[in-house]
């Protein structure tokens, strides 16, 4: 089995969490399915931890590879 890529998102709003989360940025969203169902999405936000926040804050994006393991190398 192949291991699995985390997605990526892009933060389109930060409406009541502008400490936690920064527009414009990337971020890695870890699977959490029962989040999901809330319509949730769970990033590790400016803390270093990870927190729930509404999906609609957020956008997935394709990142090519070699940007992402730079991005992950600065997480």
């Amino acid at each position: 089995m192949g291991k699995r890529t985390l997605p990526m998102l892009i933060c389109l709003g930060n409406e009541g969490y502008e400490t936690s989360l920064e527009l414009r940025k990337l971020y890695i969203a870890l699977e959490d399915e029962d989040a999901a169902k809330h319509k949730l999405v769970r990033v590790i936000d400016e803390s270093g931890e990870d927190y729930l926040y509404p999906s609609n804050l957020f956008s997935a994006i394709e990142v090519p590879p070699r940007i992402r393991r730079a991005i992950l190398q600065t997480a």
